[in-house]
């Protein structure tokens, strides 16, 4: 083959190596420009994902109260003492009959159940929280018994009654951990860390440049005369 036809057939692949070669060193230089974003976030991911692995499952399961006003009362007005009734939850009036029907201690019921009302409504949610589905719902349910008991006492007073109007049912699920979300938590977490990372990098180059400068200026090795000024060598021959 002769020479012109050779160099014509190697010639498309010298641009094919250039290309390959400059790829090669993006993704080198990207490779250490963002490895702290690239290696956080997965670990971040997979850090939430292994605590809701590990985590113990909680349930949460729901009753509902109502208030009732008494006939020729004020309709509005059992808008207003749900609400009130919903803030004395938590009370020990109320928490000791439940505490008694589900064995569980005072101070954790107050914890584990939560009271929520709406300000359009005379509704009251009792939500229970327990590691156990059937604990949850029992939990609701007694505070909400205990609500509607305590409610009855004071009805001749307030003119509303509460009424149990749903009772809380085992949740067939988990409402906690979430692999999912935990997995997102984690990812979050970890691209922040990583970006954190990355801004404090350009500070501690540029100071190291600085160093790297100051250094250069000052000179290391031995002094020529015939570069030192004519006063400084005059000033230094008078010292002497």
């Amino acid at each position: 083959m002769p020479d012109s036809e050779k160099q014509t057939a190697a010639a498309p692949s010298a641009p094919a190596s250039h290309a390959a070669e400059r790829r090669s060193a993006l993704l080198r230089s990207a490779l250490r420009r963002w490895w702290p974003l690239l290696v956080a976030v997965p670990a971040g991911a997979m850090a939430g994902g292994a605590y809701a692995l590990v985590a113990t499952p909680q349930y949460q399961s729901d009753a509902y109260v109502m208030a009732v006003a008494d006939q020729g009362a004020d309709s509005a007005s059992a808008v207003s003492f749900a609400s009130a009734y919903g803030r004395v939850v938590a009370q020990p009036e109320i928490l000791a009959s439940a505490a008694a029907d589900t064995g569980v201690p005072m101070g954790e019921l107050a914890k584990d159940v939560q009271a929520q009302t709406s300000p359009d409504a005379p509704m009251i949610q009792i939500t229970g929280s327990a590691s156990s589905a059937r604990l949850a719902a029992d939990e609701a349910n007694a505070v909400a018994r205990s609500l509607v008991d305590f409610g009855g006492t004071t009805a001749q007073q307030t003119h509303v009654r509460l009424i149990a109007l749903a009772q809380a049912a085992a949740p067939a699920a988990p409402s906690s951990p979430s692999r999912s979300l935990d997995a997102a938590v984690g990812g979050a977490a970890g691209l922040l860390l990583g970006s954190l990372a990355l801004l404090t990098r350009p500070a501690a180059g540029g100071a190291a440049a600085e160093r790297g400068a100051r250094g250069a200026a000052t000179p290391t090795g031995p002094v020529d005369p015939a570069n030192v000024p004519e006063q400084q060598r005059e000033s230094a021959g008078t010292g002497a």
